[in-house]
This record gives structure tokens, C-alpha cells and sequence, in this order.
């Protein structure tokens, strides 16, 4: 499977000029349909984070940390969207509206390590099935660095099909930007799947409203 920098920019670049104009600023998607992966196998389950080098989003994640006393201070000063502390936690339980609200309008969540058991009672209920489970840090985490890497972290996830298809740019960034961005996620992918690269049939670029350009085979 080619990385080769000019295969991609000519792909990027036949994915813009293909697609119709809009009045937004249309997302460009990369899709992969994967070959020899045993569905039903737990090792074939997909889902990972990748950091992205450009942001991707129109507007960037909005992020929500769990946390009390210091990490929970840092994370304000670090503009998290949303800072909930032990008490505010724990007055959440059993409400079910206000758990849905919170658990769709953050992309990413971030918990004190000592407090997943309280937010895995708690959130877990809502968070676990859209996939959204916390990443546990120390309390000594660096957090507004960890805020700002998971402002340009996409999901990379396998459903039910053997396909991948993830956010990689927008028709506004340069292409040489969202080459980058997709070889970024490649490299994710040949290291996480078991074949590595032999796994992938075929890869293509889309705009949300546009056709396919096959970049491989």
C-alpha cells in the first residue's frame, strides 16, 4: 500500500475539484474497507484514538474532565468545555436527561484515575455505549497539555462491517495538511491491525456530499 506523498496530493486535490460547491466547509472523510478480518473475534475490535497533526473539526472537541481539588482547578484555567467535581458527580446519579445531555454534548472524557469507579457507576451507563468511556489520568496528570492533544484526536473505530471511516480534513486546508493527516492514520492502523497493511482492500477519500476517489488499488 503506497504512503507516497504525490499519490495522496493528486488524490486530495481530484476530491476537491470533483466536489460540487457548497456554502459550508465540507469534510473530507477517509474510508478503508478492510479484507481477512474475523468479525466475531475480540482481536479484530478497532477503536482507536489517533492525535491528529492539523485539527480536522470546524470547531475543535469539546472536551469534559472529572476531577477534584488541583486537577480540577488546572482544567478551568485550560478552558476545559466542562469541569465536574466529586460532589457535582455525585449529584448527577440517577439522572438520567441530565446524564444523556452531558454524555452527547462532549466528544472526549478525561477522569481523575481515584474517581473512575464513582464515574463508571455513574456515566458509565451512557458513556460505555457511544463509546465514549473516560481515559483515566493521575492526579498529577498534565492536564491542559492532555486537553489540548484531544482537541485534534478523531476516533478511528470498526463497527459491524469491515470498514473504517473517519474525519480527516476539510475543503478549506491546505492538501499538503491533510496528506499529513491521513498518513498519520494509516500508520495507526498498519501497526493495529493484524496483518497490517495486507488487512486493508482498498482506501478512498470523499467529501461529505461528494463522491469517491479511489486512491489504492
Amino acid at each position: 500500500m503506497p504512503l507516497d506523498q504525490k499519490a495522496l496530493l493528486n488524490a486530495v486535490k481530484e476530491v476537491k475539484e470533483k466536489s460540487k460547491k457548497r456554502k459550508f466547509d465540507q469534510s473530507i472523510e477517509l474510508v478503508l474497507n478492510l479484507k481477512e478480518i474475523d468479525m466475531k473475534s475480540p482481536e479484530s475490535k478497532l477503536q482507536e484514538l489517533v492525535e491528529l497533526p492539523h485539527f480536522v473539526q470546524e470547531k475543535a472537541n469539546k472536551i469534559c474532565v472529572i476531577g477534584s481539588g488541583e486537577l480540577a482547578l488546572k482544567a478551568r484555567r485550560a478552558n476545559a468545555d466542562l469541569v465536574i467535581e466529586r460532589t457535582e458527580l455525585d449529584g448527577l446519579a440517577g439522572k438520567k436527561r441530565d446524564l444523556r445531555k452531558i454524555a452527547n454534548s462532549y466528544d472526549f472524557f478525561i477522569a481523575e484515575a481515584p474517581l473512575m469507579p464513582l464515574v463508571g457507576r455513574i456515566l458509565g451507563p451512557v458513556l460505555g455505549p457511544r463509546g465514549k468511556m473516560p481515559i483515566p489520568v493521575p492526579p498529577a496528570a498534565d492536564i491542559a497539555s492532555l486537553i489540548t492533544k484531544h482537541r485534534k484526536t478523531i476516533i478511528v473505530r470498526m463497527r459491524s462491517q469491515p470498514i473504517v471511516q473517519c474525519p480527516i480534513g476539510k475543503e478549506s486546508m491546505k492538501e499538503e495538511e491533510i496528506v499529513e493527516n491521513i498518513q498519520t492514520v494509516l500508520r495507526v492502523l498498519e501497526g493495529k491491525l493484524k496483518k497490517g497493511i495486507k488487512n486493508i482492500k482498498n482506501i478512498y477519500l470523499k467529501t461529505a456530499m461528494g463522491a469517491p476517489v479511489k486512491i489504492i488499488p
